[in-house]
């Protein structure tokens, strides 16, 4: 279902927000002070303003209750942002998400406003020390208490064998989402965009009788103690 989203700030957190969620299908406006960002979002967004979104006044004509959701990008002003957040709760916005650089921040634009509160570098980072910390490790995303999905090839010694000869969610304390077959495909640039060559899709219909192969990776759903195990 199509959403209706607000962005301010058009910088890069900003901008490839909208560039997703118009990949998404979803309807954005972004609001930046900056012509100059706005020119280079307008490929992913339905429509733009130039203005200050500290003034109440200027938001107030954006018909901000219409919105399914307001994302706060503004990176380099806290205050900015945070004054923002504090002017679209008052302006009758259904969800905010908020941008933080530390937990300090995070605890004055919840309190004044924001449903949620991101931490693009944080979690950026986090990625980057996981996903690259083992070669057996291609893909990961972050869950609660501390558990996370991770997309790992598919051990040697597990080729040929069934999950219910593996035991894994007893010996391992693993869940095995889905299953990819990578043999054969390597991640290569397609031309002169530098655009990589989409994998293969991944088979989600995963049962006991389930044989895991080399070549395959798998999305498993466990906590980093637990995959080490394994990797």
């Amino acid at each position: 279902m199509s959403k209706s989203v607000l962005i301010i700030g058009a910088g890069r957190y900003g901008y490839y927000s909208a560039m997703k969620l118009h990949e998404l299908g979803h309807d954005v406006m972004i609001v930046d002070q900056d012509e100059e960002k706005i020119n280079k979002v307008m490929p992913y967004v339905s429509d733009a303003r130039i203005g200050d979104s500290v003034e109440k006044s200027f938001l107030s004509t954006l018909g901000i209750p219409s919105f399914d959701f307001c994302i706060v990008a503004i990176g380099d002003d806290f205050l900015s942002s945070l004054q923002t957040t504090f002017t679209l709760d008052e302006l009758g916005a259904k969800k905010i998400i908020a941008r933080a650089t530390s937990h300090q921040q995070e605890k004055f634009l919840l309190r004044n406003g924001a449903s949620y509160v991101v931490f693009p570098e944080r979690e950026l980072g986090f990625w980057t020390a996981i996903r690259f910390s083992s070669d057996s490790i291609s893909n990961y995303v972050d869950l609660s208490d501390g558990y996370g999905v991770y997309e790992i090839k598919v051990p040697a010694r597990w080729s040929g064998l069934r999950i219910d000869e593996l035991d894994v969610r007893r010996k391992f304390h693993v869940n095995i989402l889905g299953v990819r077959d990578c043999s054969g495909s390597k991640e290569i640039s397609a031309g002169s965009s530098g655009r990589k060559k989409p994998l293969p899709a991944i088979n989600m219909d995963i049962r006991n009788d389930t044989v895991l192969q080399s070549g395959q990776t798998m999305m498993v759903l466990t906590k980093p103690e637990y995959l080490h195990r394994i990797i």
